[in-house]
């Protein structure tokens, strides 16, 4: 069994979400993806957030017609920040000992890893996929790995090196790190956020089912 686990706020999910899913799942021939939404996320605290029960609900919504996606409350039912290490240790618990497990996460947010809770045993017990998206940081794919490269061997490790053929980083004692050229949509949930403020149309980033609810609930306004 191959499995990603995918956190974030999700406040809310969006096309751009499950577009990255989808697009991981063929690549690295996942059997799942869990979507991991954050009760108290310790790194992303700007904006409004909607309550956890409204963030997963969302989800399920926006999941409900796509296969090999599945969401994990595992966050949420947990007190306290979420912090990554304890999520990594959950699963591993509870999967199948044999399971490949691998995190997922935009470029943008790994080259933060440094500033995260246990991230040097994080990098020892999970393989990461690093997906290159745009940001304001970098303009495409090919100068986000050169960024990546860059922030490996100043910050995590000298000692690294790029294997071509499976197209991921090796840093010595660790879980290689693999690189995902994904051509991303462009869509954030801040946008989406300031849409509803300003009371324009979402239909186009979320799901018809997401954007009733959001209608519904009142929520972003």
């Amino acid at each position: 069994m191959r499995s990603g686990l995918f956190g974030g706020t999700f406040n809310p999910i969006h096309r751009g979400h499950l577009w990255a899913a989808s697009e991981v799942i063929k690549r690295f021939n996942l059997d799942q993806i869990f979507l991991i939404p954050a009760a108290l996320p310790p790194h992303k605290t700007s904006g409004p957030v909607a309550k956890a029960d409204d963030r997963l609900k969302m989800i399920n919504l926006a999941i409900s017609d796509l296969s090999g996606l599945t969401v994990s409350d595992v966050e949420l039912n947990r007190p306290g920040p979420s912090y990554t290490i304890d999520t990594i240790r959950h699963f591993k618990h509870t999967l199948a000992q044999d399971a490949r497990i691998y995190l997922i996460m935009g470029l943008d947010a790994f080259l933060e890893i440094h500033t995260w809770k246990s991230h040097q045993d994080l990098l020892e017990q999970i393989a990461f996929i690093v997906m290159a998206r745009p940001a304001e940081d970098y303009s495409d794919a090919r100068q986000g790995w050169r960024i990546l490269e860059t922030y490996l061997r100043s910050t995590l490790s000298a000692d690294n090196q790029f294997d071509a053929e499976h197209a991921c980083y090796i840093l010595k004692g660790k879980q290689p790190i693999f690189i995902c050229d994904i051509k991303a949509l462009d869509i954030s949930s801040t946008k989406i956020r300031e849409k509803v403020k300003r009371k324009q149309s979402i239909e186009n980033f979320v799901t018809p089912e997401v954007a009733d609810y959001i209608r519904l609930k009142g929520l972003y306004k």
